[in-house]
């Protein structure tokens, strides 16, 4: 069957020399990126200082952008910051721990990085509840919908969850959280560019993500959606010149802030990863994540089934509507696998309690998943290990 999405190849030059199963943690650059930081490097050389007038400045605007098109958000409702844990702290610092409403709820399945900053919350008078997962691949779903009561102020759980690719049921925990006055921050770095995402269907308050993964940008560029009315009337405490009504007046005193999407920001943006991330976004606009979706369910069931062919364990759901783009294989010796994997141009990662993550891409070719597992059962024959 024709792959259209493999039109697309020629724009990522990495393709041509490896077999680049890792976009759950890097996805491959574009072509067009070196030409973008080429274009920053000489606007920089020859415009100088005015290059914020002219162009700078109205980088991250036109970043969040992009991004809101590919998750159906409202315009002006996505600011840009370095890294998810910066853009959890934004939300963090637009509530108060002090009150009853204290209580944080999550999963075990979340990011680390996020953990470690919800719980230094705790110092705040943060009341942190993690829920735990019974066989590292699910949610508990039920456990964590009876969880978020009425002292729950912040749900931040991942859509997809970076271990297993389990989708969490997003719909159900925003209706749950909304019942009881609580809020929800969707991590959406593991599906947003593999797994549709509409943050106005799931009345979510909150998302955020980088674009290093699906989306193809380069690390440096991280974005928060926030819900238009929250927009108008929450205060981050965490905040800086951008976010002010009239920064270039550099006034002394308490900040006035400007309109959404600058008032979630604070200090003097990533630009040249703003340059980075455009190329990237273009093309999955281009490429429509539904047709990203697809491919993947096709491409991670293949994954699957040559796994269970092996008799490896999958730790990655059955069910492809519970599954994001990534398959994690825990094969006999699986992080010496990877690591000659890597040796091979076979470019993979490995995850403890998880396994061997393969991810494949809109750019993957069905070829490409077969070398990568016949690869892996030509180094378990190496290594003279049974199934």
């Amino acid at each position: 069957m024709p792959d259209d999405l493999l039109r697309f190849r020629p724009e990522f030059p990495i393709l041509a020399n490896t077999r680049y199963l890792i976009s759950n943690s890097l996805g491959a650059m574009p072509r067009a990126t070196q030409q973008a930081l080429n274009e920053y490097a000489e606007v920089w050389a020859t415009r100088g200082v005015r290059a914020w007038e002219e162009t700078w400045w109205m980088l991250g605007h036109e970043i969040g952008g992009l991004i809101e098109g590919l998750m159906n958000a409202e315009s002006n409702t996505v600011s840009l910051h370095q890294n998810v844990t910066q853009c959890q702290a934004v939300v963090a610092s637009c509530f108060d721990f002090s009150g009853t409403r204290n209580k944080v709820v999550y999963t075990d399945m979340n990011f680390p990085s996020v953990m470690y900053f919800w719980e230094a919350q705790r110092a705040l008078g943060a009341r942190v509840h993690m829920v735990p997962t019974d066989d590292g691949v699910h949610v508990p779903t039920k456990r964590l919908l009876a969880a978020i009561d009425e002292d729950t102020l912040l749900v931040p759980v991942s859509h997809v969850i970076f271990r297993s690719a389990y989708i969490n049921d997003a719909k159900a925990i925003v209706e749950r959280a909304h019942r009881v006055g609580a809020h929800v921050v969707l991590d959406t770095f593991q599906s947003l560019g593999t797994v549709p995402v509409d943050v106005r269907a799931l009345s979510v308050d909150f998302a955020c993500g980088g674009v290093l993964k699906w989306l193809c940008g380069g690390p440096g560029t991280a974005y928060l959606y926030v819900r238009p009315d929250l927009g108008k009337k929450l205060q981050p405490r965490f905040t800086g010149w951008i976010a002010h009504e009239e920064p270039f007046h550099f006034e002394i005193g308490p900040i006035r802030y400007a309109e959404p999407p600058y008032k979630f920001m604070n200090g003097t943006p990533n630009v040249p990863a703003l340059y980075a991330a455009r190329p990237g976004l273009k093309i999955i606009g281009s490429a429509g994540i539904e047709n990203i979706r697809a491919k993947s369910k096709r491409q991670v069931s293949k994954l699957i089934e040559l796994a269970d062919a092996r008799g490896w364990k999958v730790n990655t759901p059955r069910d492809p509507e519970k599954r994001g783009g990534t398959v994690s294989i825990d094969m006999p010796n699986s992080k010496e696998v990877c690591a000659e994997l890597l040796k091979r141009d076979v470019l993979v990662d490995w995850r403890p309690k998880a396994g061997v993550r393969m991810s494949p891409h809109f750019y993957t070719s069905d070829q490409e998943i077969e070398t990568a597992i016949e690869a892996v059962e030509e180094i378990l024959s190496g290594m003279a290990v049974a199934k």
